[in-house]
């Protein structure tokens, strides 16, 4: 196994499929209409709905950043309350986006069980509805697979979208890693998204062999209606838009994304038994691509002088790092390098 092989810092590292090149390859001949007039980002829309067996608008972006931080600005105005994960990429790692985005509306984070939220915390949390001295509650959002590598089963989200329901929140999922969840759950892309009450998703492709693939797609239709005057607003709006539909095409072409989560979460899983082989323990189940693990200071050691690459974690508790495995990791030789450590 190649040093290179040995990096788990994320799977942002790691290079694009070469069906994602070669989809741009072809996109790139001849000329096509701009600003997603082009056939490549219709077909993507029809392939959408295809996948997720329902009517839906399809906004094609850069950045998974971009994604969550528009979706957000259609769930809550400036005087609004968005629930979310302490540790949620939008809470920790999105620099203020969704607040500026939004005009100033307020993520507050709550604490989840086991890498999960739950619906009685989010009840606990929602106050102040209706009242003019309190920041209105407008809309809850977690991440598939969540901050913590875990997935939410179908019906789990469906107990969130009654909280959700019960008082008017708009249900958002961070899909940047959906495709691991999805395979891991052996569920539909329907089930885990409108069918459990998910208003809308950002949908990743970027983690997972893409360049820099993502879109909002949008179950409710009411939220799609100022989107488009969002993504020009934000400078999402690309003039050569064929080249980001192109990529999510191939993405879902051949059922691509779902084949290159496969190996992801198979290498995650090998990864982590041979940790725990080793005398580390895990901080959360292992259910995606993410493991979570606390490493006694030798195995540490070891493990950083023999060339992988790892960050800590202190949200994994004393000792506790993060090893995030990608499409082209490999099970067999994962196995073989730990078991010669």
């Amino acid at each position: 196994m190649t040093a290179s092989q040995l990096d788990f810092r994320s799977d942002n590292v790691w290079g694009a499929s070469p069906e994602i090149l070669n989809a741009l390859s072809q996109a790139n001949d001849g000329s096509a209409a701009a600003y997603g007039g082009d056939d490549w980002t219709c077909r993507l829309e029809r392939r959408l709905a295809e996948i997720f067996a329902c009517d839906l608008s399809v906004f094609p972006v850069g950045t998974g950043s971009a994604a969550n931080s528009l979706a957000l600005s259609v769930i809550a105005p400036p005087w609004g309350v968005i629930y979310c994960h302490k540790q949620a990429h939008v809470q920790v790692d999105e620099c203020g986006g969704p607040e500026f985005f939004t005009g100033g509306a307020k993520l507050l984070p709550l604490e989840g069980r086991r890498g999960k939220l739950d619906s009685e915390e989010l009840e606990r949390a929602i106050f102040g509805a209706g009242a003019v001295h309190h920041a209105q509650p407008a809309g809850l959002t977690v991440a598939q697979a969540s901050e913590c590598g875990r997935v939410y089963r179908p019906e789990e989200l469906r107990v969130l979208s009654d909280v959700c329901k019960a008082n008017k929140l708009t249900f958002h999922m961070d899909g940047a890693r959906f495709a691991n969840a999805l395979v891991a759950l052996d569920a539909t892309p329907a089930e885990t998204t409108w069918k459990a009450g998910i208003d809308l998703l950002s949908f990743g492709g970027t983690k997972n062999g893409c360049i820099a693939g993502e879109a909002l797609v949008v179950f409710n239709p009411r939220l799609a209606e100022t989107l488009a005057f969002r993504r020009k607003r934000a400078g999402q709006l690309f003039s050569k838009m064929r080249f980001f539909s192109a990529q999510l095409l191939a993405y879902l072409e051949r059922n691509l994304w779902c084949s290159n989560a496969r190996k992801a979460n198979t290498a995650a899983a090998a990864l982590a038994q041979g940790l725990v082989q080793k005398g580390a323990r895990l901080a959360f189940p292992v259910e995606a691509n993410e493991v979570f693990a606390r490493l006694p200071p030798a195995l540490a050691k070891e493990l950083n002088e023999r060339g992988f690459l790892f960050y800590d974690w202190p949200a994994a508790g004393p000792e506790g790092y993060r090893f995030v495995t990608s499409f082209q990791s490999d099970a067999a030789a994962i196995e073989a390098a730990l078991g010669s450590c």
